[in-house]
């Protein structure tokens, strides 16, 4: 009885990482879009540079194997409600929303991913270090957050911030292609990864 009760805990134990991490679909949100133009200087918007990356992103799981889900596909308003009702209607699969930062401090720089649960820790901690090996700029981690629609998302859920418009030599970056694509293979390698671990 007890050799038996030990068998189906190390059972239970053994395969939950494994069943944890599995998923093939990947929900990609591309920001704003329409009416919401997100952060913006001059004529470079975030919503624009969100759907550009998130459609490199899109290419780039493919490539690796990756069923993929896009919010939007252009250039027009979604809720933040139907953002997650589109993530929660699959069940092995990973939520990934796509922001470009802004703030009034015009020296800021630099990337960061939020989390909300601590099932969705380990996958920011990993896209982090993905667009960090792709590129140098300042380093803002991972970190938690309680942003809508990674908060309701019922899979493992991030929100990632590929730099600020309001920096001048970022905003310069991020209005060439290079930049892009290479936060975007950043932060399909990172989800690699986490499937992996």
């Amino acid at each position: 009885m007890i050799r038996a009760l030990f068998a189906v805990v190390a059972a239970l134990v053994l395969s939950a990482p494994a069943h944890a991490k599995y998923f093939r679909t990947v929900v990609i949100d591309p920001g704003h879009g329409g009416h919401d133009k997100g952060g913006q200087w001059g004529l470079v918007y975030e919503k624009h540079l969100a759907l550009d990356t998130a459609a490199r992103l899109e290419n780039e799981l493919k490539k690796r194997g990756f069923r993929t889900v896009m919010t939007r596909r252009s250039d027009y308003f979604i809720s933040l409600p139907d953002r997650v009702q589109i993530a929660n209607k699959y069940r092995n699969a990973i939520f990934v929303s796509v922001h470009y930062n802004y703030t009034w401090k015009q020296h800021v720089e630099g990337l960061e991913t939020f989390y909300t649960s601590s099932q969705s820790r380990p996958l920011a901690h990993y896209i982090q270090s993905g667009m960090m090996r792709k590129v140098r700029t300042t380093n803002r981690g991972a970190k938690f957050a309680r942003y809508y629609v990674i908060r309701h998302a019922r899979c493992p859920a991030v929100l990632v911030e590929c730099g600020f418009v309001s920096n001048s030599r970022e905003r310069s970056r991020m209005k060439s292609a290079w930049w892009r694509q290479a936060l975007a293979e950043g932060i399909a390698d990172g989800i690699v990864k986490f499937r992996r671990n």
